[in-house]
């Protein structure tokens, strides 16, 4: 079930909220988990069990590790957090990467069987929150949950469910136990919910179509303008979209009594690829940095060991986006890029022009977004080659004309909505009327939404397929 569609937001969210306001606070987890599972049996109908699976293998040994601890066995600790980590990179390994590693096998001779697994939405995306919450206990960030119908909840939450944003119980634990919900928090869960789905049905879709003309042509078809056109299509579909779920997420939860960290923050106005990723997913990069980095080492060791601590993180990074070589290539990209501002750019990018710094960013950042939006290499290659016009390719042709007057508005609109402006411009409204534009911006975007939603075709969002 996707969150953009009328059987979403007009039946299943109406039921799902109606049962759950109107029982008793002590039964509201089960209203919850309940609604949960059924979200994610209406995708993945069999694949619920792993849900089954993953919330009992946890929850066991979550307890375990804290008995564990309790009683100073800390090498019974030790062996219950990795055998829950094993369970879930198996899991993520067999259903995410089987047919991959497969496949790359038999390339070089290896007869590994490719079985064609059906990759269960969102797997990537819940086994990384089950997997740090035997961590936490372990660490001692948090008290093992006792209910299983609590913990539960947390596993199968189905705003953040699918496409996160990553949340990690330590974050989580206490508002699955007790929450509140107001009129004020109700009503801004609202507004953040209807900004997700505009950015997504208004701005994500129709930029996207774009990029899906220039990605549908052959490379000799392609001129360099319009190369750097379609890929800046793409930058912009994809932060609509998955910042629109996000805020989504964050909206729905908010409206449940729950209080979501922040995934995105204006990644695209960043001065560096450092302060990018400051901004872009930040769930992921935290994630990384807490249960891969941090544990590595992270910084406080040899140069050489702080370096190869980054390449594992940025290797991790890439490939948990998708089971293909491009995905590598994008995490290796960056780990570069990073490794190249520690070293020698980032002090010289702190006393450029913010202009400068600005397009540095941009122009590496919109690079990547071709490794990362093209799986097959050789595709990859001649895509690249266009974008700098190697090959005698030409820079412009007929059709830029037609797309750049189809599509600049639309593309003027991403640009501005990529930025501040707009919340800065409304914070400076007064109260009243931040109220009155605040409602009327709502309703109409609730009638916009509801006529794209019962005219357009499926559309599910991007991140779904990592």
């Amino acid at each position: 079930m996707v969150f953009s569609t009328p059987v979403f937001m007009f039946w299943f969210l109406v039921l799902t909220m109606g049962i759950y306001f109107v029982v008793p606070r002590k039964f509201r987890n089960l209203v919850l988990l309940a609604s949960s599972l059924f979200f994610y049996y209406w995708g993945e109908r069999e694949y619920v069990a792993i849900m089954f699976l993953s919330t009992l293998i946890d929850y066991t040994h979550g307890l375990l590790v804290e008995r564990c601890k309790e009683k100073g066995n800390i090498r019974g600790a030790k062996l219950a957090v990795a055998s829950s980590i094993i369970f879930n990179l198996a899991l993520l390994v067999f259903f995410k990467y089987w047919d991959f590693l497969a496949g790359s096998a038999q390339a070089i001779g290896i007869p590994l069987p490719i079985l064609n697994i059906h990759l269960p939405i969102g797997i990537s995306f819940y086994t990384f929150q089950t997997m740090s919450y035997t961590v936490d206990v372990y660490r001692g960030d948090t008290r093992a949950q006792r209910s299983i119908l609590n913990f539960g909840t947390f596993v199968t939450l189905f705003p953040q469910l699918i496409a996160g944003p990553i949340i990690k119980y330590k974050d989580l634990g206490d508002q699955i136990d007790e929450r509140t919900v107001t009129a004020d928090k109700f009503a801004a869960g609202v507004q953040i919910f209807m900004v997700g789905l505009a950015k997504k049905l208004l701005v994500a879709n129709n930029v996207g179509m774009l990029w899906d003309s220039y990605k549908a042509l052959a490379p000799g078809q392609l001129t360099v303008v319009g190369a750097w056109l379609g890929v800046i299509a793409f930058s912009f579909q994809l932060y609509f979209d998955f910042s629109g779920y996000s805020d989504m997420a964050t909206g729905l939860g908010r409206m449940f009594g729950f209080e979501f960290m922040a995934n995105f923050n204006y990644p695209y106005i960043s001065k560096s690829i450092t302060e990018f990723w400051r901004r872009w997913h930040i769930s992921l990069s935290t994630w990384f940095r807490e249960y891969l980095y941090i544990p590595l080492g992270g910084n406080r060791c040899s140069k050489r060991r702080w370096m190869f601590n980054l390449l594992v993180v940025w290797a991790a990074t890439g490939i948990w986006h998708g089971a293909s070589w491009n995905y590598l290539l994008w995490g290796l990209y960056f780990f570069i890029l990073l490794m190249v501002e520690k070293f020698f750019l980032l002090e010289r990018l702190k006393k450029a022009p913010a202009l400068l710094c600005h397009i540095y960013t941009l122009f590496l950042v919109l690079v990547s977004w071709a490794i990362f939006a093209i799986e097959d290499f050789g595709h990859l290659t001649a895509y690249l080659k266009v974008m700098f016009g190697l090959g005698g390719v030409p820079l412009a042709d007929g059709a830029l004309g037609y797309y750049l007057t189809s599509y600049l508005p639309i593309l003027l609109v991403s640009a501005a909505a990529s930025t501040p402006l707009g919340v800065m411009t409304y914070r400076k409204l007064k109260p009243r009327t931040q109220q009155v534009a605040c409602t009327l911006l709502v309703v109409a975007g609730l009638v916009v939404c509801t006529a794209y939603l019962v005219a357009s075709t499926y559309n599910p969002f991007l991140y779904f397929r990592f």
